[in-house]
């Protein structure tokens, strides 16, 4: 165990750095659902588990206790609240004070409380008075380094040494001997210890200490803040082994100091904590320096946790070590985003900023427990697979007709566990099962109910859902966050172990469960600070329960919920593939929706203008690109009220996000496309302006083919010109060549490849990659990450292969032969591209071996594709080497040109 967490805080380091130019923080990638912070002792929160910071830092800092401020209402007798102390000590003016002293106060609160409270706590406002005074100068001087060569800002700072150093100790002793108060007394102590050691004379500060506070027999809070001076002296003497265990003193005994004395101790070895290990006498002790050493991520704190638990069960560093460990495995077994790919039954859990892929093999899934059958239930069974469909189990209406064992007994249920987890590591689910271990007998020692809320959360990442509830009815508390935490769980618990997701389980989570789904309104406090959040909103508990639901509905077949319960319409654009539009589309038009698909999935069918008219142009895309040009133009005949492909703009007036805007004559994805999408490749250039890069055939034959078209326009001229093919004439083959134009020129490799594809331009992106997918549906979980990755039905290349054919057979143009034959030969090579991309080399870099195999491969592509993928330039080069047209290709087109020699 102790090389899991060494390896885990190596991968952090590297992920932390990796992620900052990505504006990624790792402290965004997880869910946390068992809040850290419901530990009741809240001087621990730095100490809670953060991977973007040393310390936790996601609490108000007033949240962790001041015992200087207590110390001080003590003082006052209680008559001033925290809040009224707090300003009187660190925020209240000088001269106020000064002003009480003279007897006419004019502060509010000094006024309410009267002259009359300088009379009683004179020595006490004297000090502060004395303290206020000092506190500017009250920081160490900055001595520069001789091979400094920046200004350092601290040196513009005032510091102790601007005092005068025999005046400042001269007032200090004479208070301290006047006061009579053994607490005001020993704070003068402190002050004397302080200012000695600012000024660097450490062996002073020292003797302060033994002169001055020590001999007053009281460990309180002026104690305490004159031992953290003591130790800090010490560290100038060198007496390192002093000062750590100073710090460590003070560390144990202070509330609002832990987090400096822990800095301050400098514990950067096994060695340093053995000193103070071996110095620890009490129980306290002893358990404070164990909470040290399992703190550091090189340590497996099991059994550092097993000793605090024989010193103290009910310890509240205990506690803090437990929801440390709580929160590792949270972060490995509920990840925020599924890279997940059905292509190579691949899984990657990871952020929502960094994609990872994998091409390893396929991966073990997670262990799911045997479920133990009754002899009437492995009857039905046996029947049902006897005489059961053989449908594929992966389509959608597989997944439909599934029963509730086999939607509990899927795999890929959200909560998931596999190998190609991020932070995953051979040892982490030993590790949940030792943790269990402990927590479950933790419980039965302890007063305390965390440790059971604990257990149950443990409970809850096995899956075993039921176990967990069970534990969480049981527990009686009445604590604030104990309770929310409870609440929650045992939502999760309801929500995750329901085998289906249907119409009565809806109205039940909008009855019972809405604030976890709707949007609340957020009301920043006053003093909350309004910086730009560079990460965007930290995950909830509603973000995993919105995960959970799309993973069901995925895995029930209801696709277009499931997406809808992470993306908006409009995303489609990005990735128009017809089956996932079809089920969306199916969801839109579904009627009687209940209040949850209602308020919850649709509010995700955003702005694109006409909805109709969205869903009718992916179709007619569809239809275009497998050449059904009727089916095509019946879908553009529905598609009239197409406003625009719906991207979005910065309005500078507006200061926000605006729908794009199209000029009247610039394509939108419908309108105004050229009829150079009809023509061929003077050379490949998809920067170029159309002009440059295309070349217009001989369309006098066909009028219909109008300079600029609507996609309807289009589709009715590829109808005709279909037409016409048919006959056995030059005109027919020319309608041939140029229906395999268009075809080719909107295929990935043409110039106007974007037109049916969704998309405003032939700018590279993912729609434009040869590695598709052979399967529908890509998809082992669920559509978070539908953005980021390449989801539309690959190129047919053959289907104008087929009418280059047809036009290559009817045509006795030798010259447009030779143009047939390159066109079908650029068709080819996309099909070769597809063959390689669907084979990669999977050879690790770290093979030895690793250039000599990936030579061997790329000979193998090389020998495949001229033995398979050259048919065309074969042709071209055999039989019209001679022509013009293959002379003039040479010289437009590098690859032909080397090919012929």
């Amino acid at each position: 165990m102790k090389k899991y967490f060494l390896s885990l805080a190596v991968v952090s380091l590297f992920y932390t750095k990796s992620d900052a130019c990505a504006w990624s923080d790792p402290d965004y990638e997880y869910f946390n659902l068992f809040t850290q912070s419901i530990i009741k002792d809240k001087s621990y929160l730095p100490f809670l588990h953060s991977y973007s910071t040393r310390f936790y830092t996601d609490f108000k800092p007033n949240q962790i206790p001041d015992e200087n401020i207590d110390a001080w209402r003590k003082f006052f007798n209680n008559q001033l609240t925290f809040g009224e102390t707090d300003y009187l000590v660190n925020k209240m003016n000088i001269n106020d004070l000064n002003a009480l002293k003279k007897g006419n106060p004019t502060n509010q609160l000094l006024t309410k409380l009267g002259t009359g409270f300088y009379q009683k706590y004179h020595e006490g406002i004297d000090y502060l008075i004395e303290a206020k005074y000092l506190e500017p100068y009250m920081r160490i001087n900055y001595v520069e380094s001789p091979n400094s060569f920046y200004f350092n800002e601290t040196q513009a700072e005032k510091n102790a040494t601007n005092l005068d150093y025999n005046k400042t100790i001269s007032a200090l002793t004479s208070l301290y001997n006047a006061a009579k108060n053994p607490e005001i007394k020993q704070r003068y102590g402190y002050q004397l210890v302080r200012f000695n050691h600012y000024t660097r004379n450490y062996d002073a500060a020292a003797q302060a200490f033994k002169t001055y506070v020590a001999p007053i027999k009281l460990k309180g809070t002026p104690y305490i803040m004159a031992l953290d001076q003591l130790a800090g002296a010490q560290r100038g003497l060198g007496l390192n082994s002093e000062a750590n265990w100073n710090f460590f003193q003070v560390f144990k005994d202070s509330k609002s100091r832990k987090e400096s004395a822990f800095v301050s101790m400098k514990l950067s070895d096994t060695a340093s904590f053995n000193n103070i290990l071996k110095r620890a006498n009490t129980d306290d002790e002893k358990n404070m320096a164990y909470f040290l050493l399992g703190y550091e991520d090189f340590n497996n704190p099991i059994p550092i946790m097993e000793k605090m638990f024989e010193i103290n069960p009910d310890s509240e560093i205990l506690k803090v070590m437990a929801v440390r460990s709580i929160n590792e495995l949270e972060r490995n077994y509920l990840p925020i985003y599924y890279y997940s790919s059905n292509d190579n039954n691949a899984t990657v859990q990871t952020t929502n900023n960094v994609n990872k892929t994998t091409d390893q093999p396929e991966t073990e899934a997670p262990e799911v427990k045997k479920e133990e059958l009754s002899f009437w239930q492995k009857i039905v069974r046996f029947f049902k697979n006897l005489f059961g469909s053989s449908k594929d189990k992966k389509s959608t209406e597989s997944k439909a007709g599934q029963d509730d064992d086999e939607l509990l007994n899927n795999p890929d249920r959200i909560p998931v566990f596999t190998k190609n987890n991020y932070w995953y590591d051979e040892k982490s689910k030993d590790f949940l099962d030792d943790l269990e271990k402990f927590t479950d007998k933790t419980k039965e020692k302890s007063k305390d109910e965390y440790w059971q809320i604990a257990d149950a959360y443990l409970k809850f990442l096995k899956k075993n859902y039921k176990a967990s509830t069970e534990i969480l009815n049981d527990i009686k508390t009445t604590n604030p966050g104990y309770l929310e935490e409870i609440k929650r769980m045992k939502v999760l618990n309801d929500i995750v172990s329901r085998p289906k997701i249907d119409a009565e389980y809806e109205d039940h989570l909008m009855k019972d469960y809405a604030e976890y789904f709707t949007e609340k309104e957020v009301k920043k406090d006053s003093t909350e600070t309004t910086d730009y959040d560079y990460y965007g909103e930290v995950p909830s508990t509603k973000d995993f329960l919105k995960d959970v639901l799309a993973n069901r509905y995925f895995l029930q077949g209801e696709d277009g919920k499931s997406y809808l319960m992470n993306n908006k319409l409009s995303d489609l654009q990005y990735n128009p593939n017809s089956s996932l539009v079809k089920s969306v589309e199916d969801f839109y038009r579904k009627p009687n929706k209940t209040q949850f698909e209602q308020q919850i999935i649709a509010k995700n069918i955003n702005d694109v203008g006409s909805i109709d008219a969205f869903f009718a142009v992916i179709y007619g895309d569809r239809a275009m690109r497998q050449a059904d040009f009727e089916k095509a133009k019946s879908y553009y005949q529905k598609a009239q009220g197409f406003s625009g492909i719906p991207r979005a703009e910065w309005n500078y007036y507006a200061k926000k996000q605006t729908p794009l805007q199209y000029p009247a004559n610039v394509y939108n994805g419908f309108n105004n496309i050229s009829d150079l999408v009809f023509g061929h490749n003077v050379w490949e250039s998809y920067q170029s302006a159309p002009e440059e890069s295309m070349e217009k055939e001989n369309y006098s034959q066909f009028p219909f083919i109008k300079p600029t078209m609507n996609k309807m326009e289009l589709a009715d001229a590829l109808v005709q010109l279909q037409k016409i093919g048919t006959a056995k004439n030059e005109k027919s083959a020319t309608a041939n060549r140029l229906i395999g134009n268009l075809l080719y020129n909107t295929s990935i490799l043409g110039y106007y490849r974007q037109l049916f594809v969704m998309d405003i331009d032939n700018t590279n992106g993912g729609k434009y990659d040869f590695r598709s997918t052979n399967k529908q549906n890509p998809y082992q979980y669920y559509y978070k990450n539908f953005l980021d990755r390449s989801y539309i039905e690959p190129d047919n290349f053959d289907l104008a292969i087929n009418y280059y054919k047809k036009a290559l057979d009817i045509s006795s143009d030798k010259e447009q032969k030779a143009r047939i034959l390159f066109q079908m030969a650029s068709a080819e090579q996309g099909k070769y591209y597809q063959y390689e991309a669907q084979n990669p080399s999977n050879i690790d870099y770290s093979d030895q071996k690793w250039s000599e195999k990936m030579d061997a491969h790329q000979k193998q592509l090389d020998q495949i594709k001229n033995q398979k993928y050259r048919t065309y330039f074969a042709l071209l080069k055999t039989q019209y080497a001679n022509t013009e047209t293959a002379k003039n290709l040479m010289g437009s087109c590098s690859y032909f040109s080397y090919f012929m020699k």
